[in-house]
């Protein structure tokens, strides 16, 4: 890791929205001012790479730092459906941001929505465009495809993540033009990321991605899910990929 990386990161574990906006929208805003006055800016090659900083969309909070380690989660439009959104709105109001994400990754696992990554076609699409840049754009650490979702560990290089992430669904979108709902509809276009602020959460990080398949009761151990990580562990944790498996660039 870079020298200046772990500065980075207490800086910006520091930073919080210590103030109570009148809306979220409000909140979201301030936020992002927060965090960017108080984390170190982006030098000019970086802006020129793409990298965005503290960014906000519309709806949640982004880290596009190079030289960090993120753990991702994107996933399928209709895994949330508006027609259900009694089931899940609650869930966005809890304030904190671990116990949020936590409870709405809890709902993504019970399945919801046509699960289009149930079938192996569109699954081995997906991992093939997560290792399609491993070691060139980013370091895959972890991954793990579910029904309607996808978790991913990896190490930002000199790609920012949300061109790393546009990356990574291209190829299953192209797959699913035949599909009802239609291609572009596919992938919902926002994603949760988190920056890893030492190696004791990657660790935990990394356990929590391979056992989510486990957890989702599709499977009954991490290994034996063939769209994950997990089955490339060896037992002293290391991430041992054999060559099939970097594709060509």
């Amino acid at each position: 890791m870079p020298s200046g990386c772990s500065a980075l990161r207490s800086r910006l574990a520091d930073v919080s929205g210590f103030m109570k906006p009148q809306s979220k929208r409000q909140h979201l805003k301030q936020l992002m001012s927060a965090k960017n006055e108080w984390c170190r800016s982006l030098t000019s090659e970086e802006r020129k790479l793409g990298f965005l900083g503290w960014h906000e969309r519309g709806y949640l909070p982004h880290c596009d730092f190079p030289d960090l380690v993120q753990l991702v989660t994107f996933r399928l439009t209709d895994s949330m459906p508006a027609t259900r959104r009694g089931e899940w709105e609650h869930l966005l109001k809890i304030e904190d941001a671990r116990d949020r994400r936590t409870k709405l990754e809890e709902h993504l696992d019970r399945g919801v929505g046509d699960c289009q990554l149930r079938e192996s076609e569109f699954a081995k699409s997906v991992e093939d465009a997560l290792l399609g840049f491993h070691k060139d754009r980013y370091e895959i650490l972890a991954w793990c495809v579910m029904a309607n979702h996808v978790h991913v560990l990896c190490n930002v290089l000199r790609t920012p993540l949300w061109k790393t992430i546009q990356s990574w669904k291209i190829p299953t979108t192209s797959q699913t033009k035949h599909l009802r709902f239609g291609a572009k509809s596919f992938w919902q276009r926002e994603y949760w990321d988190t920056f890893m602020r030492n190696e004791d959460q990657e660790r935990k990080a990394i356990k929590y991605i391979e056992a989510n398949p486990v957890k989702g009761k599709l499977c009954r151990t991490p290994e034996s899910w063939p769209f994950s990580s997990a089955r490339y562990r060896d037992r002293f944790g290391s991430l041992n990929l054999p060559e099939k498996v970097t594709y060509a660039r």
